[in-house]
């Protein structure tokens, strides 16, 4: 089977920053900082914002706009109230923000859909939105984008990502369900009877105010309780956050736009998404992604929506066969049902089906390590792609020397449990120009396409940089048994 390297790669580039809070580690630190820059006469003041912006000019888009946010969050600060000027807020603004070069460590673990712009391209051409797992300072990981297209002739091409990295803006779930919210804290173990009380004084559907307020008054009538209470409200307020959205205007480039972390379960990062498009029966379509989030001890899967790729919503997933990462989802119904490709226990691939998209509570294992190059554990590469011979799944096969592999299987259409067939040796193993990188050794990838019966697979190499390798769809499907 012939692979054709394309010899793009993708690598990360330290110059493209973000800006981002830099939030000294205690208040009083704070308000020294603030002490420290009122002594500044009003024509220090000027002088001292004047330099930051000739030292920063062609960097960030709206840098005074952010100074301002920056400004607004510490404003809680200030010992009185009196008026201060733009300038000196601005200041203020500027010695709690910070850069962030977010991919200067790595560029990697790629997913591919259909971008929902298919205008103005030749004929045979198609455009396509690329996420990919983006490494910074601290090791926090976050989801970032690339464009490009794929010719009639399948010549891939990349658009030139944007001078600038603009950060979203941010807002908690408007509204949130209240029987779904339930649902989800029982799952969590959180369903005590002093929430209960919480959930039943709030509307059918509440926002985040409502229920921080309602929170905050039943603690108050519980004063006796309050120390043991307040565990369990920080908890529930921290699911709450965990259900966000974060958006972005239309003249923001796709490069341009990054989802970093933000809620207290993805502190410490947002991995490996698995973007899909997914069709419902009426012909609707959304993307989602799965991915993970990580708050330095715990991972927990997570599911992102959006119909546009400028509006993101993020929910947790729930249920007892929600565990571990890797979670991919097919791209339509099957029966009735939404259906799932997990790797729970990080050894074996699992199926699972549910009516209801942000809830998982059963697990079937379909396919074991059976093969050398995949006897240490395997697991998906991505969301099924729908071929007309059935589901074909990219996996990930680790061997020897802790050595990853991509390879394929094919799932039965109607019956995914079913196995038609898989490869016996890996599709794309790591060469001598891919195994050097911050993990040695490794492909990967997150999510691949078909283009005029070519299977398009982006990857990374060695968790560093991403390339791009093709395939004829037949001839892979022919080397199954």
């Amino acid at each position: 089977m012939h692979i054709q390297r394309t010899g793009i790669v993708l690598s990360p580039n330290k110059k493209r920053v973000v800006l981002r809070p830099f939030q000294p580690p205690t208040d009083d630190r704070i308000l020294r900082v603030i002490a420290r820059v009122s002594t500044l006469a009003e024509r220090e003041v000027d002088a001292l914002l004047n330099q930051v912006y000739e030292e920063f000019h062609g960097r960030h888009q709206k840098p005074k706009a952010f100074f301002e946010q920056r400004f607004l969050s510490i404003r809680h600060h200030l010992l009185t109230d009196a008026p201060l000027s733009e300038n000196r807020r601005l200041l203020l603004g500027a010695y709690f923000t910070q850069e962030y070069a977010l991919e200067s460590a790595a560029l990697f673990n790629p997913s591919l859909v259909w971008h929902p712009d298919q205008s103005n391209l030749a004929n045979g051409e198609r455009r396509f939105a690329m996420s990919l797992r983006a490494v910074g300072e601290g090791h926090i990981s976050s989801i970032v984008f690339r464009s490009g297209t794929i010719g009639k002739d399948q010549e891939i091409r990349i658009d030139d990502p944007v001078r600038f990295v603009t950060t979203p803006q941010f807002v908690p779930d408007s509204r949130y369900e209240n029987d779904l919210f339930r649902r989800k804290l029982i799952e969590l173990g959180l369903g005590t009877t002093f929430i209960f009380e919480v959930l039943s004084s709030l509307e059918t559907v509440f926002t985040l105010e409502q229920l921080e307020n309602r929170l905050n008054i039943s603690l108050r009538e519980h004063r006796s309780q309050h120390d043991e209470l307040v565990p369990l409200v920080e908890q529930v307020v921290m699911l709450a956050k965990s259900n966000y959205e974060i958006q972005y205007s239309p003249d923001h480039e796709l490069s341009e736009r990054v989802i970093f972390p933000y809620s207290p379960t993805e502190t410490n990062g947002i991995e490996d998404a698995r973007f899909v498009r997914f069709c419902e029966d009426d012909g609707r379509c959304t993307y989602y992604a799965t991915y993970s989030a990580y708050d330095g001890k715990m991972v927990l899967p997570q599911l992102l929506e959006t119909a546009d790729f400028l509006q993101f919503k993020m929910h947790t997933l729930n249920g007892p066969a929600v565990a571990n990462k890797g979670m991919a989802l097919f791209p339509r119904k099957i029966n009735g049902h939404y259906v799932m490709l997990g790797r729970q226990d990080g050894e074996h691939l699992f199926l699972m089906y549910s009516d209801l998209l942000y809830f998982w509570y059963t697990k079937e294992m379909i396919v074991k390590p059976t093969n050398p190059w995949e006897f240490v554990q395997m697991g998906n590469c991505g969301s099924p792609i729908e071929t007309k011979a059935g589901w074909l799944v990219l996996t990930h096969g680790v061997g020897p020397m802790r050595k990853y592999c991509i390879g394929a299987m094919l799932l039965d259409l109607e019956d995914p449990s079913k196995i038609i067939a898989r490869l016996q040796e890996p599709l794309i193993t790591p060469n001598e120009n891919e195994r050097e990188g911050y993990v040695p050794n490794v492909v990967y990838t997150c999510g691949a396409l078909v283009h005029e019966n070519q299977l398009v697979i982006p990857y990374a190499m060695s968790d560093y940089a991403t390339t791009f390798a093709t395939v004829d769809l037949n001839e892979l499907l022919s080397a199954m048994t």
